[in-house]
């Protein structure tokens, strides 16, 4: 099987970068293409090479990840952008997701489990570590707490009535990380039935991601 999924790998330690490239080259579906060890090299790497996924750290020299991530996806539009970090600080979350990227993993994640997040993200899913939802939900609530101080709107406290009985079940499986097809077989149903009810949830939510969704859910007490 050619390799489906091309990487760019972005981190200023050379070994780290050698030796995710090499747990990466197990799998046949990913193939690293390249590296940078900081923003400036990552943004003129991701312009020639045009990866599919840049594996971004957050703590580089100079320019920080997360600030990097605008000029990433002007230089590879079509690129999906993970932060892969050992920052566990919800304001660099936030930043990273606001910013645009697909997802926010650390670097304690096993090797498999980093394989299917690349894959999810390809499928335009948005991946966040587990041990990072708690801090996610907290700054939407902080976020939503300095909006009221201010007078913004916030989302109401009804914001998941127009959602069917079966539309909650498909946000249920997104705020808990499920894939659209681990929701399929939790429901029992087909997973091209789950892709329509996701895009359903997201345009009553009045979202552009899954991750966002997650929030709204357990906000509201979903799970």
């Amino acid at each position: 099987m050619s390799p489906s999924i091309r990487i760019l790998v972005v981190d200023d330690h050379t070994l780290f970068r050698r030796g995710l490239s090499a747990l990466l080259a197990r799998d046949p579906q990913l193939q690293v293409v390249g590296d940078a060890g900081d923003a400036g090299e990552a943004i003129r790497r991701a312009q020639e090479l045009q990866p599919d996924v840049v594996l971004l750290d957050n703590h580089l020299p100079g320019v920080s990840g997360v600030d990097a991530i605008g000029s990433l996806r002007e230089a590879a539009p079509q690129a999906r952008i993970l932060m892969l970090t050992v920052s566990e600080d919800s304001h660099d979350l936030a930043a990273a997701l606001r910013a645009g990227a697909s997802g926010y993993l650390l670097k304690t994640i096993e090797g498999d489990a980093l394989g299917d997040s690349l894959r999810r993200a390809m499928r335009g899913e948005s991946v966040v570590a587990p041990e990072m939802t708690g801090k996610l939900v907290a700054a939407y609530r902080d976020a939503a707490g300095g909006a009221a101080a201010q007078g913004l709107p916030c989302a109401p406290a009804s914001v998941l009535d127009p959602l069917s009985a079966r539309e909650q079940d498909i946000l249920r499986g997104i705020a808990r990380g499920q894939s659209n097809k681990e929701i399929a077989r939790a429901l029992g149903i087909a997973e091209t039935t789950v892709k329509i009810h996701v895009q359903h949830v997201l345009r009553k939510l009045d979202v552009s991601s899954r991750v966002h969704a997650a929030v709204i859910a357990t906000s509201n007490g979903l799970v």
